[in-house]
């Protein structure tokens, strides 16, 4: 009879187990086809963004990112409204996701597309707005947050947070940049504004992690050196990477010949390196952003040239279609979260004071950028000689203006300082993320829809700026004409037949430097860099591409 007991006793644990099991499975089943269907929804949501982009792509105040926004936002007040006010977005906001996975698309097509001869031009006063200017930026937000949100009572915030608030708020939002200014229409505007974004984004990353690092209530002026060694560091290092991986991928492509057996390979080799790229910089803790966009630059001028002709149409649309997604998931997603209730739920009681936060962050945010555009703008036309090439004032109300956008780069430093894993439980927090997602929103869409209105208002086509376009080509075909003559200077503006300025003296090196820095360069290019890495003019010859069909066509037959 015991036995017997026991042996019940045992049969009916094996069922309790079984049935735990089973539940346990149920649930799992369940929440594998949430996800299923929350994707379904968001990749239905994107399709509708890009339809909507089309049908509005005429529209002097709409582009895609305010689309994507505003669809979000609408998907979260019917999703909250469906779920009875406890849930407003498909997917928690992710960093990893973002700085992973969203941000080295976006910007690594950035500098594959980049006009080069342009942004070079300006590349010292890109540095001097995204390094300094950042930093002048970070001072003024900081110190108003500081001075302003202690008086407010806003909540239990230390030091360390109003610095990281000048940190995130100093990040400008370079997605958004590519969205509202126009490469071709603007070059010169563009390469400034997002040539700056992309080197703030590296400089507020920098100011954020030392915010975090650094003990703030000993700051020495050895922390101060450290700090301003630390960036060039990071800069200097993180630029090489990239440079160094763009080189690396030119050299393996030009020697193995990919392209005589599979056009994949080649793709999928420069995919894998830009992005291996990134991944070593967030490895070693340098900046996966100046890493990837560089890689970006130095692939499009040697590894582009080395593939053949159907990967290089294949690879320029791949990374502008892996770019678009991105930048459309991105903003989708914003505009979803904007409406999450727990944070929400922590500032119900006291609206005026969330909005008073916001509108004082936008007025920082407003003088900071203006206390380092015009002044920086008036020392860099100091160091012009040339008319055509200093910043205007209306060009400087520009790069003030297409600025001021704040974007994902802020929502991700935002959470990192204020939430846990996604998740805050403090009245401050709460109200400063609430405050980031409100500055996000109205500067992305009020900004961004005044922008195009405002560049076509101040800087007419018909005016200098369509003479001050670039010369590089924008389609895969033109590349294949050589790049060395001896008549004309290829990279000259079109329809100017300029002669290439030799430089005989320091005097002329002085007056011209970019033109005569431009040629050292062209030079050391074709006699070192391109017959080792490829590039334009140095295309390898690989058997069986339409290269040997045209110079197997040029040899004559025998007995003809």
């Amino acid at each position: 009879m015991l036995l017997d007991g026991t042996d019940q006793v045992a049969s009916t644990g094996a069922d309790l187990g079984l049935l735990v099991g089973k539940m346990n499975n149920t649930s799992l089943a369940t929440s594998e086809y949430a996800s299923i269907v929350n994707m379904n929804l968001f990749v239905a949501l994107l399709c509708a963004c890009i339809v909507i982009g089309h049908l509005l792509e005429e529209s002097r105040w709409m582009n895609e990112s305010i689309t994507a926004l505003f669809i979000g936002l609408c998907t979260g007040v019917v999703i909250l409204l469906s779920s009875g006010g406890k849930n407003s977005h498909l997917f928690v906001f992710s960093e990893d996701l973002f700085f992973i996975y969203l941000l080295p698309p976006i910007i690594f097509n950035a500098g594959f597309q980049v006009k080069k001869k342009q942004f070079f031009r300006n590349f010292m006063t890109i540095v001097l707005f995204g390094a300094v200017g950042t930093a002048i930026s970070f001072t003024i937000i900081s110190y108003g947050a500081i001075n302003i949100f202690k008086r407010m009572n806003v909540g239990s915030l230390e030091l360390g947070d109003f610095l990281a608030i000048g940190a995130i708020f100093s990040a400008t939002d370079s997605v958004c940049t590519l969205q509202v200014l126009n490469q071709d229409e603007t070059p010169l505007l563009y390469s400034l504004v997002f040539g700056e974004g992309v080197v703030n984004d590296a400089t507020s990353v920098v100011i954020f992690n030392a915010v975090q690092n650094f003990d703030l209530t000993r700051i020495t002026t050895s922390d101060a050196f450290h700090l301003i060694g630390n960036f060039f560091y990071l800069f200097i290092t993180s630029t090489v990477l990239g440079a160094g991986a763009g080189l690396l991928s030119a050299y393996v492509i030009k020697k193995l010949y990919f392209g005589r057996h599979s056009t994949d390979r080649e793709v999928a080799i420069m995919i894998l390196m830009a992005y291996l790229s990134y991944m070593l910089a967030e490895l070693f803790y340098l900046s996966g952003i100046l890493t990837v966009f560089f890689c970006g630059i130095v692939m499009s001028h040697y590894t582009w040239h080395n593939v053949t002709e159907k990967s290089r149409v294949t690879t320029k649309h791949a990374f502008a279609t892996l770019s678009f997604i991105s930048e459309l998931f991105i903003f989708l997603y914003v505009g979803m979260d904007a409406l999450d209730i727990e944070k929400w739920s922590f500032v119900q009681d006291s609206p005026g004071k969330s909005i008073g936060v916001s509108s004082i962050l936008l007025g920082l945010v407003l003088v900071g950028r203006g206390c380092f555009v015009f002044p920086l703008s008036f020392l860099s036309n100091l160091t012009k000689k040339n008319p055509n090439e200093k910043i205007t004032f209306r060009q400087q109300v520009l790069i003030w203006w297409a600025g001021l956008m704040r974007g994902a780069v802020s929502m991700a430093l935002a959470y990192n300082q204020f939430t846990r894993l996604g998740h805050t439980q403090l009245r401050g927090n709460a109200i400063m993320i609430t405050s980031t997602i409100t500055v996000v929103l109205f500067s992305t869409v009020v900004f961004g829809l005044i922008t195009k209105p405002l560049v076509r208002l101040l800087l007419p086509p018909s005016k200098g700026m369509s003479r001050m376009a670039s010369s590089e080509p924008t389609s895969p075909k033109s590349y294949v004409v050589p790049l060395l003559g001896n008549e004309r200077d290829p990279e000259a503006e079109p329809g100017q037949e300029r002669p290439v300025l030799y430089p005989s003296s320091l005097r002329v090196l002085l007056a011209t430097p970019s033109h005569t820095v431009h040629y050292y360069w062209r030079k050391f290019d074709n006699a070192f860099m391109r017959p080792v890495f490829g590039g334009r003019g140095f295309v390898p010859y690989i058997p069986g591409t339409p290269t040997e069909q045209s110079v197997h066509n040029l040899i004559p037959e025998e007995g003809n």
